[in-house]
């Protein structure tokens, strides 16, 4: 049981370590202006090509299965593909890679309350306060801590969609504990791949008619191999597998160390610095991972 909760472990720090090199890279793509929702076409559109040699087989042969539970895998791929990574790479051309981790921080709790909502896992009092204590902590980032920016409503767009982002990414990891899958986790990651590329389609070519344009130079090549083979195909292939290992619930808490890895790197990289909004913010966060996390331990005694 040990040997198997090690790779599990293993498998999640990969996980949120390419992601949250995802972010550097993401807000360089802003510095660039590389078109965010034709990145992230693009990123999963090569995934895609890469995995096809490795799936076509098995999606062949058990194609009845997938058709069979098409509507499941639909909310996986939107959740996942389309949502999520879109918004990221949106959000960071508006807002710090700081306040975006940071917010982003809230998953596992928010992971544990959608889950409740869905039926997947139990939750309690502790879990509940824990999603309260952390929505109070985005509230602040999202606000600056400033009482004008919420009587003016001058919110920062890129601080509003990363929580769509967050909600999102909390949404899949909750209905990807849902049932046991008949794919090999390299043949699910395809599937889910698929839908959401087909969703991610119109909004990649509504962004191109609006004359957002990717531009084949240097920066855009490195910021596509980096996408496409670290978050793109690494980080999901170790999420599902950790997941798949030691639950949802478990996983989720792997999801902290993002913050701290991407806001270390923003602070060399970028100069980024943080604000009293952000210590705030981060405190009740925090209390709401310890809440969360406590529940879980409670409940075990």
């Amino acid at each position: 049981m040990s040997y198997k909760i090690n790779f599990a472990y293993f498998f999640l720090f990969l996980a949120v370590f390419f992601w949250a090199g995802n972010f550097i890279v993401g807000k360089f793509a802003s510095y660039y202006e590389i078109p965010p929702f034709s990145l992230n076409f693009y990123r999963w559109f090569f995934a895609w090509i890469i995995l096809i040699p490795f799936t076509f087989k098995e999606i062949l042969l058990k194609k009845n299965y997938i058709l069979q539970n098409y509507k499941f895998y639909i909310l996986l791929g939107i959740t996942s593909v389309t949502i999520f990574n879109s918004i990221v790479y949106y959000s960071l051309n508006f807002t710090q890679v700081i306040s975006g981790v940071l917010m982003i921080s809230t998953i596992p709790v928010m992971i544990m309350f959608i889950s409740w909502i869905l039926k997947i896992e139990k939750t309690n009092i502790f879990q509940i306060l824990g999603v309260i204590f952390s929505f109070i902590g985005v509230s602040l980032i999202v606000t600056k801590a400033n009482l004008n920016i919420i009587l003016n409503l001058d919110f920062n767009k890129g601080d509003l969609t990363m929580v769509i982002a967050m909600i999102s990414w909390a949404t899949y990891s909750a209905l990807l504990k849902k049932r046991k899958h008949e794919l090999s986790q390299l043949s699910l990651l395809q599937v889910i791949i698929t839908f959401g590329l087909i969703f991610l389609i119109p909004i990649y070519i509504t962004e191109y008619n609006f004359g957002f344009k990717i531009n084949i130079d240097q920066p855009f090549i490195l910021v596509l191999i980096y996408v496409v083979l670290f978050p793109g195909l690494a980080s999901f292939i170790c999420w599902i597998k950790g997941i798949s290992m030691i639950g949802p619930n478990r996983s989720g808490v792997f999801l902290h160390l993002m913050p701290i890895l991407s806001a270390c790197m923003a602070m060399i990289i970028f100069k980024e610095k943080f604000m009293l909004f952000h210590i705030l913010g981060a405190i009740f966060i925090l209390i709401g991972i310890i809440l969360s996390n406590k529940s879980i331990k409670y409940e075990k005694k």
